[in-house]
């Protein structure tokens, strides 16, 4: 659990019921749906008078023609109060449709630019981000600054007119009626800031709790082959309980402030009509009330406090929509630490030969905690070079480096003699077709994912690729063939089918860099063989970087790289590194233990 707690400082904004600085950049976000916040605006206070008039007609009607015992002008009053009702109900309808269709657009808006810059952020900013956080911000987030705009900030405007048109009302109808009625105000007041102090705090909480409870249960659902494997359900059951139990507590204090909170206010509007049935009752009997205006100060107070618990209702909106902004804005903010180049200096993604060099390179994941050292090497245009080593050794940070996915910290990494800082993102990493261990298949089918980078590739150059790696060949025994549904990452797919699959994705879009990531590792030994000559087809004429554990696939490469700690230690052909009996040679001892056999370089 100590992982989400490294984390939860993120997550724990104080989330201040207002903040100018946030709410006039969530207005820059309104843009054409402003004449429709408007006119809600308008209408909804149309509404709330409309809802004021509801009393005095009552009024009117007791003392005016129930008194008088004028059944027509009764009628004409009912008739009046009828219609001002469907009025107010007409109007509220015509608000909350409008308030809500706005804010679905001003979201969708925000919603996207989000989900851009998601897509933009350099992998550095994943790699210290969990996944279920950052779903977080596009979901629950974004869910909340709509429930701002939909029923937060017009409705409160319309609880303040109601309040003010009703103080209003009541002083003037009857200014002494009017004192008894708020005499309970300040107690009122006390109880409203108890409660908001305390379920502040309270919703702080619930928003870090809830969002560790997504990022374990992320986790979970992702790695669930590993924790059955490993038969964890039963521990990993009870953190999760942990969990879950820490953030029902906190609700439970929630509810339970709130359970306090609408007693209290009911307590108190019922305190305000006693006070009002005596106070009203005794003028009454010296006459100077009515019994109608009794009846409308009755309804005005009913009518009063209903706003008031919505006022702390929407303080709560208010506040998680505060926090909400906070953090999205947060993600919006933060700087994009691999930025293309303001020039570029153009290379073509037709170019035919494309050689690499990385000269006096440096490379740290954090600080100096130096992962490449000083590491220098050239691949010759067309040539195929292997790289081997020890885990940690660097070796995929090589291509992490190439694909720009980081920057170096010292030297430079060269495409045709350029720096690769100096070419956009779009023609550098369509040069390379790269095949990793772990293969991400995303949902759809088995076409859609083989065109994933070339999405209007016609359906034979699909299957040209699927022939060329001997896809083809798991693909046609499936149902609906390239059509087949594929689960998300693959799941209907063995680990093979899933490799020769990135296989063809690769090839796909024509790259003139290949590079295979431990291609083979997850590769069963019948389909190895399926796919070395589809890795020849794959390799010829191109420029090729191979990471392999295996030193059988790497036999045929032109020239080998064995790096250690680092550095790049030694270079050469097998055979060479072979009777240098370094430390390839110690590899090959470790895989082969004896003799070996050496293939002809592959040309």
């Amino acid at each position: 659990m100590s992982s989400y707690e490294d984390h939860s400082h993120e997550e724990e904004v104080l989330g201040k019921a207002y903040d100018a600085r946030l709410a006039k950049r969530l207005w820059s976000y309104i843009g054409d749906q402003k004449n429709k916040i408007f006119l809600a605006v308008v209408l909804l206070v149309a509404g709330a008078l409309a809802e004021l008039a509801g009393p005095l007609l009552v009024k009117l009607a007791i003392d005016r023609y129930i008194a008088a015992k004028d059944w027509p002008g009764l009628v004409h009053i009912v008739l009046l109060f009828a219609g001002v009702s469907v009025a107010a109900a007409g109007l509220r309808w015509s608000e909350m449709y409008l308030t809500g269709s706005a804010g679905q657009f001003i979201i969708y808006r925000l919603r996207m630019k989000l989900f851009e810059r998601l897509q933009r952020l350099s992998v550095p900013y994943y790699d210290r981000n969990p996944v279920g956080r950052l779903m977080s911000r596009l979901t629950s987030d974004v869910q909340a600054l709509y429930e701002l705009f939909s029923s937060g900030l017009v409705a409160i405007v319309g609880d303040i007119v109601t309040l003010t048109g009703i103080m209003i009302v009541m002083f003037v109808v009857n200014w002494k009626l009017a004192l008894i009625t708020l005499s309970v105000i300040p107690f009122l007041i006390l109880v409203t800031f108890i409660f908001r102090k305390q379920v502040r705090d309270l919703y702080r909480l619930t928003r870090l709790k809830i969002a560790r409870l997504n990022s374990y249960l992320h986790e979970n659902l992702v790695g669930i082959r590993v924790v059955q494997l490993f038969n964890r359900e039963s521990r990993n059951y009870q953190v999760f309980d942990e969990i879950g139990s820490d953030l029902k507590h906190t609700y439970m204090r929630t509810i339970f402030f709130y359970a306090v909170f609408y007693p209290a206010v009911e307590l108190i509007s019922a305190v305000a009509v006693a006070l009002i049935i005596f106070g009203g009752g005794g003028m009454m009997l010296t006459g100077a009330v009515t019994l109608g205006t009794l009846v409308a100060f009755i309804q005005y107070v009913e009518r009063f406090y209903r706003p008031v618990r919505d006022l702390a209702e929407k303080y709560n909106i208010l506040q998680g929509a505060m926090a909400a902004a906070e953090r999205v804005f947060k993600v919006l903010d933060h700087p994009i630490e691999i930025e293309p180049p303001l020039a570029t200096n153009g290379i073509s993604e037709q170019v035919d030969h494309v050689s690499i060099e990385f000269r006096n390179v440096w490379f740290a994941y954090h600080d100096e905690e130096w992962v490449l050292k000083d590491v220098s090497f050239i691949v010759n245009a067309g040539e195929s070079i292997a790289i081997v080593g020890a885990t940690g050794a660097g070796k995929t940070t090589i291509i992490s480096l190439l694909s720009r996915f980081y920057d170096v910290q010292k030297g430079q990494i060269l495409i045709n003699g350029t720096d690769i800082r100096e070419i956009d993102f779009h023609p550098l990493r369509r040069l390379m077709g790269i095949v990793l261990q772990d293969v991400f298949v995303f949902a759809g089918t088995i076409a859609e994912n083989i065109r994933f980078g070339c999405p209007d590739a016609q359906r034979t150059e699909v299957e040209k690729a699927a022939e060329l790696v001997h896809a083809d060949y798991f693909i046609k025994r499936l149902p609906h063939g390239y059509d087949e549904p594929v689960m998300e990452r693959g799941a209907t797919l063995s680990t093979g089918e899933r490799q020769l699959l990135a296989f063809a994705r690769a090839v796909m879009c024509k790259p003139r860099v290949m590079i295979l990531d431990e291609a083979t590792a997850s590769i069963d030994t019948e389909t190895e063989r399926l796919i070395q000559d589809a890795i020849a087809q794959l390799l010829r004429g191109r420029t090729s970087i191979i990471i392999a554990h295996r030193l059988s696939t790497i036999q045929r490469c032109d020239r080998i790289l064995v790096f250690h700690h680092g550095r790049l230690r030694e270079q050469g052909t097998q055979e060479q590194l072979l009777a240098q009996r370094g430390i390839f040679y110690r590899l090959w001892q470790l895989q082969y233990g004896g003799g070996h056999t050496v293939s002809q370089p592959m040309k």
